[in-house]
């Protein structure tokens, strides 16, 4: 096999990745079989896609079918060439793309089926295994005949979604992960609840445990014992954002207030043609900026790269993605604080999700996502577990209570507040590494917890106005500043961290009281508050001490 990349370095927004900023193209020597196969995809017969069924949207308005001539993008995600395994080992990007690139004749016989239909390639690259197309209704439909589409409203927003399978040419059925783009359904919420009593928070009685306390993000990192002996310097933390936005400088402001030297660069990065668009203080402003003085207080060395994508399937995989691939900002740690029940995804968009995930993982980057703050049913009617944190490739993160005295609990603020998302994947299987005794047999959600109720939350300041956060989108950024301190006291890729983190250890403090009405907290892990919250210079030590002979 003979693969050759070329990235260009077209200028993005803030210097970041756009659409079209990451190019690779490659020359791979393979048998005629392979590539005769993809040769002529027209001409093959439709199958259906594997995993690609999906119901019509509940709760909307239907608004008849859209118009054959409507603009459409869609991402096709291809299977690696062999697949990953974060478990394996770390890979630079060059043995990445020598180990895991598509094979281009698959890829030049997709460009060639779709631009036949009369769709535009956007973009198609071997490496992040990702094909973007850009057409109208009637050609996507002609190309993958994604059942019936439909034109929608809910909640003040208008989309398209589909209801059925998607179909693609046969030789394609086993090398394609998903189709993703006729679906455009909001698929997830942010993770935050600004506290009762503040500006845009909701009424309520303050939680008896809670007392109505409240944390800068320093003293979060003092009270868990986070490094101080470095600041996350030659580190990027990715911030995942599906609306909203920030301002440079009340940001500067912010960290000014709280005495942070904040030497690491803020940039912004638009994807799929979202940009950082401050409106609402109490929309998702209040997210973005939260993930923003978390991380870049806990972390004030490091920079912080925020990738704002459209809240729709393929927005929000193609936002990740930008983030692993992006070799501009060459983030180490990702962290994503919206999310949504399992129930409410597509099958394929997971596992076209977790795929990148995976490729995060392999490529040594840290990925911490929320696990939601609706309890165990996550605003469902049964348990379920939140996506993506139930991935396997991602670090799942908890919620807690933090009073200023007495003990740390799980955060259950009940109906009228919120408590920690936490449950068993109904997706995917537990992994080995996940050393856990439970009888369900699917992936066990938080992995980590930290500070999340709102009545011990964080002091932040949002468009300007100083008030207090929590939720457990607070944590995500808490654990992603954690990493990239331990990122750089040991000068190596850390990747897969769940994995040393179930090593057995004394690196977390184990939360046994308290529940998220689904699941009570007991000792050991639990699906409440999984290990528990952070020893942080513990959890430091099981990367940076020296290997034992």
């Amino acid at each position: 096999m003979r693969l050759a990349l070329r990235f260009d370095t077209n200028a993005g927004q803030s210097g970041g990745l756009g659409r079209d900023r990451l190019r690779a193209s490659s020359t791979m020597e393979t048998g005629s079989a392979m590539t005769s196969a993809f040769a002529n995809l027209r001409a093959a017969p439709m199958v259906e896609l594997p995993r690609s069924a999906r119901p019509a949207p509940e709760g909307a308005t239907s608004l008849g079918a859209p118009t054959p001539d409507t603009q459409i993008h869609l991402t096709i995600v291809l299977k690696p060439s062999t697949p990953l395994d974060p478990a394996a080992g770390i890979l630079t990007r060059e043995e990445y793309a020598r180990a895991h690139a598509c094979d281009p004749a698959m890829i030049e016989g997709l460009t060639s089926y779709v631009k036949a239909h009369g769709l535009k390639v956007v973009d198609a690259d071997p490496v992040t295994h990702i094909v973007r197309l850009q057409g109208t209704v009637a050609q996507a439909e002609a190309a993958f005949r994604p059942g019936a589409l439909g034109r929608y409203a809910r909640d003040g927003r208008e989309f398209i979604a589909r209801s059925g399978s998607l179909s693609v040419p046969a030789p394609l059925a086993d090398h394609v992960t998903a189709v993703m783009g006729f679906d455009q359904r909001p698929v997830a919420k942010p993770f935050f609840i600004v506290r009762p009593g503040e500006a845009g928070g909701k009424s309520g009685a303050v939680s008896a445990h809670a007392g109505g306390t409240s944390y800068t993000p320093i003293q979060i990192a003092q009270h868990y014992g986070f490094p101080t002996n470095v600041t996350g310097t030659g580190q990027t933390i990715a911030l995942i954002e599906l609306g909203g936005g920030y301002n440079a400088t009340q940001m500067a402001t912010y960290f000014s207030g709280l005495g942070v030297k904040r030497t690491g660069k803020l940039v912004s990065v638009t994807v799929d043609g979202a940009t950082n668009t401050p409106s609402d203080p109490n929309g998702a402003d209040g997210e973005v900026q939260l993930d923003i003085e978390v991380a870049g207080a806990v972390a004030p060395g490091a920079n912080v790269a925020v990738y704002f994508g459209p809240n729709q399937g393929n927005g929000f995989l193609d936002a990740i993605s930008a983030a692993v691939h992006d070799t501009t900002n060459n983030p180490t740690v990702i962290s994503i604080s919206w999310g949504g029940p399992e129930s409410s995804w597509a099958t394929q968009d997971m596992d076209a999700m977790d795929q990148v995930f995976a490729a995060a993982a392999t490529l040594g980057i840290v990925v911490t996502a929320a696990s939601g703050d609706s309890g165990s049913k996550d605003g469902t009617s049964k348990n379920v577990a939140d996506y993506p944190a139930s991935s396997p490739n991602v670090l799942g993160c908890g919620g807690t209570s933090l009073p200023k005295s007495g003990a740390e609990v799980a955060w259950n603020d009940g109906s009228q507040g919120g408590a920690t998302g936490g449950g068993f994947s109904g997706h995917f299987k537990r992994p080995a590494w996940q050393t856990i005794t439970a009888k369900q047999t699917g992936r066990g959600v938080p992995d980590v917890s930290g500070n999340a109720d709102p009545e011990t939350g964080y002091v932040v300041s949002i468009d300007g106005q100083s008030t207090v956060i929590g939720g457990t989108s607070a944590v995500a950024p808490l654990y992603a500043g954690l990493f990239a301190l331990i990122g750089q006291a040991s000068g190596r890729k850390l990747g897969l961290v769940a994995k040393t983190l179930y090593a057995p250890s004394a690196a977390f403090n184990d939360i046994t009281s308290g529940n998220n009405t689904g699941y009570k907290a007991a000792k050991g892990w639990d699906p409440v508050t999984g290990l528990g919250s952070p020893k942080g210079a513990a959890i430091a030590a099981l990367f940076t001490a020296p290997p034992t002979v």
